[in-house]
Order: C-alpha cells, then sequence, then structure tokens
C-alpha cells in the first residue's frame, strides 16, 4: 500500500486531540480543598446533656474540614489563614495552622504482639427488598480466612480518588479546624458568599460560592418500621442536592461471634469505601453500575432474617455535588504552558445513622416481663415504680433518651468502642 494512504489512515483513526501538540500543565502551586459535610446524627432529635455520650459519627452537625497545601516553603514560620463570607458565623477569618509533628519515644526492645486468630463470622447480604436474595449470604469464617477468601468476601468496586493536601505530600500545610481553633460549625451557617485564602507559603485564593455549593440538607428520616414479611422499611425525605445514595447496615448473627453486613448495593459491596465524598462524575458511573441509588429513590428495605438481634445499625450517605476550580484559566492556544497557581476543590456530603429495630426507631422499647429478667414464672409483674399500677402495662410515650442509650449500647456492643 501507498505509505502516503496508510498515514492518512492512521491520522484518520486518531483524535483530534493527539494530532494536536499537547498542551505543557504545570501543577499547581496551592491546592485548598473544602470537605463539607451535614451530619444527621442517629436521625432523631438528641436530648439536651446527651451529645457528650455518644461517639462523633452519631452526633449530627454541621462540619468543615479546610486544608491548604503549598508546594511552596513558608518564608519563616508558616502562617495561613480563610477570610470567610458572614453567613459562616464564625467570625472574619479561621486560621490554618500547621500540625505539630509530635515523634513518639523510640524503645530499644519492642515487642511485637502477639498474633490471635480471629473468631466468629462475617455473613455478608446486599440487595434492597423483602427477601435475602438467592446465593447469599457469602460467609466468611475467619479462623480459616485464606487471602484468596479475603478478595472474594470484602469486594468493593475501585473509586477514582483525587489525593488532597497532606503534610506528607506538600512542603506547607495548614488545616482547620486545629489546636487552636475547633469550634463548632454553627447550625446556621452558609458557605455562600466570596472567600480569600491567603499565607505566606501560598499564592492568594480568591473564590465564591452559590447556593449550588452550600450545606446539603441533613438526611430526614421517617421512623423505622417493620413491614409483614420481617423486613425493615428504611425511608427518608428526598435530599435535594444530591447526586445518589448509599447505605451500609451492622449488626450481629445469632451467635454473638457473627458480624453481619449488609449493604444497598445491587451487586456484591462491602460498601465501607464508599461512605465517604465521591466526586459526582464516579457517583453516576456506580448508578449506572447499580452500587449506588439513583437521587430520586426515597426508600430501601432491608431483607427479612439478615439480623437476628436487635441494635443493627444503619448508616446512610447522600454524595453531593463538587465544585473545581482552577487559577489562571486554561490557555486556548495549545502551545502555551498552563501554568496553574492554585486549585480549589469544596466537595459536599450529607451523612446520618438510625437503629433497625423491633419497634419503631426513637420509640422506647418496653421493659422485660418478670419471666423475661428471670423471675417467677408465676409470679405478677411488678409495676413501674414511677407508673401508677393501673397504668403500669400501658405503652408509653417515646422517650428519646432511652433510644440513644439503647443505640450507644448497642453500637458499642457491636463494634467494641
Amino acid at each position: 500500500m501507498n505509505a502516503r494512504l496508510v498515514a492518512a489512515a492512521m491520522a484518520a483513526a486518531l483524535p483530534l486531540p493527539l494530532l494536536a501538540q499537547t498542551q505543557q500543565i504545570r501543577p499547581p502551586i496551592a491546592l485548598y480543598w473544602l470537605s463539607i459535610e451535614t451530619a444527621g446524627g442517629m436521625g432523631m432529635d438528641i436530648p439536651a446533656g446527651m451529645g457528650g455520650f455518644m461517639p462523633p459519627g452519631m452526633q449530627g452537625g454541621k462540619r468543615m474540614r479546610l486544608e491548604l497545601g503549598s508546594s511552596q516553603q513558608a518564608s519563616g514560620e508558616a502562617r495561613a489563614e480563610h477570610a470567610i463570607p458572614p453567613g459562616l458565623a464564625l467570625g472574619q477569618k479561621l486560621p490554618l495552622l500547621s500540625p505539630r509533628l509530635e515523634r513518639k519515644p523510640v524503645r530499644e526492645h519492642e515487642e511485637e504482639p502477639e498474633f490471635q486468630q480471629p473468631k466468629g463470622r462475617m455473613l455478608i447480604y446486599w440487595g434492597c427488598g423483602e427477601s435475602v436474595r438467592a446465593g447469599q449470604p457469602v460467609t466468611i469464617d475467619f479462623a480459616k480466612l485464606s487471602s484468596q477468601e479475603a478478595a472474594r468476601a470484602f469486594r468493593s468496586h475501585a473509586i477514582s480518588r483525587a489525593r488532597g493536601p497532606s503534610p506528607g505530600r506538600n512542603r506547607s500545610y495548614g488545616i482547620w479546624p486545629n489546636q487552636e481553633d475547633s469550634r463548632p460549625v454553627p447550625a446556621a451557617a452558609s458557605l455562600r458568599g466570596d472567600h480569600l485564602v491567603a499565607g505566606n507559603y501560598s499564592p492568594e485564593i480568591r473564590f465564591s460560592v452559590d447556593e449550588r455549593y452550600d450545606f446539603m440538607d441533613a438526611v430526614a428520616f421517617e421512623p423505622v418500621r417493620k413491614t409483614a414479611g420481617g423486613a425493615f422499611a428504611v425511608k427518608w425525605k428526598a435530599v435535594p442536592t444530591a447526586t445518589g445514595y448509599f447505605a451500609t447496615a451492622m449488626g450481629q448473627g445469632e451467635d454473638r461471634n457473627d458480624m453481619v453486613t449488609w449493604s444497598s448495593s445491587e451487586v456484591q459491596e462491602m460498601g465501607q469505601m464508599l461512605m465517604d465524598y465521591i466526586a459526582p462524575a464516579e457517583v453516576e458511573r456506580l448508578i449506572r453500575e447499580k452500587v449506588v441509588l439513583p437521587p430520586q429513590t426515597t426508600e430501601c428495605s432491608v431483607p427479612a432474617g439478615i439480623f437476628k438481634n436487635e441494635g443493627a445499625v444503619f448508616n446512610f450517605i447522600a454524595y453531593g455535588n463538587e465544585l473545581n476550580l482552577v487559577h489562571p484559566p486554561r490557555p486556548k492556544d495549545p502551545k502555551q504552558t498552563w501554568e496553574q497557581e492554585w486549585a480549589v476543590k469544596l466537595r459536599l456530603k450529607s451523612t446520618a445513622m438510625t437503629m433497625l429495630a423491633e419497634r419503631e426507631s426513637g420509640a422506647r422499647r418496653s421493659r422485660p416481663s418478670a419471666q423475661q429478667r428471670g423471675a417467677d414464672p408465676g409470679a405478677a409483674p411488678a409495676p413501674q415504680a414511677d407508673t401508677p399500677p393501673a397504668q403500669a402495662d400501658k405503652p408509653q410515650a417515646p422517650n428519646p433518651a432511652d433510644a440513644v442509650q439503647e443505640g450507644v449500647k448497642a453500637l458499642r456492643g457491636i463494634l467494641r468502642f
């Protein structure tokens, strides 16, 4: 074949960008990440004074993590700050402080902890619906766990994630909250408005945030109920700016050494790697692969018979939008080098937890009868001390404090914290 024809055919087969001169790109001097979460906590109102007894993941509220990383060395002691809009209600500026690195003392003869083979099993389920699907559960016996079985059991879909600022990757690094300022974000806080980040190791970063990238709405569950078939029906109010949803649940099996996990995915998926920020493009892919629930979804049933004991924890995430900015903009001329000064990433999520139990979430569990407490079966059940005898057997009004305490005890038993 004529050499010119071959060259022409190859050129026609190549994408146009590859035919043009590849543009040189110099990565940004500074990266600024804003990780913005709306945490729904346990999906119920927390009584006054109870928040201190709950682990951080069970407490609700708005949260921010601000991270500035730079390839430049600070001129003198590293310092940077973020001038914030009035709507955040945290003053005029937030300090971005470099973490204090504390070196652990070196022990000459540090003994290696003795390895102990874990006991018990893990039972893995997935999929929304009334009944457990064929082929489930995947059961892993920890005493017989091999690398092949582990790969089969702990199957998880690969997620493309950008690498954010960190002390190990950047020459200079600052973060908020920090050792000097760890104030909670006010409930009515808003990100909308103009932002300015400045310091002695970073170019000046100016950007604006509109309502599309403000704090997401909190996840609001309806009371969890058990269906006639024994499944747990979980419903939630749609989060307006959500790009998709995902849920996991964890509890105990019939044996106290058995750990049971479930995810809302239509295909086998452990799901722990998905309970974090995920870019919208990745969420769209996971929806197509039937791993993530579409944003129109407002309910999912955990199949009957999975959790044998009360106290299973239902963990939920609504993925949000993501704002990505680079300065200066990309030159239109491909021959001109794109020398980036800074890049900003603002990512969003809304999370919540609730309990899967025989009763409706948030309702008070009735006290055990005398027979359940191990007393004489023939003895009459004793009324509660603070309840008149005529009302002793009547159901009591829901008590949020009791529900929270029960949830904390159950979670401690499951996760051993």
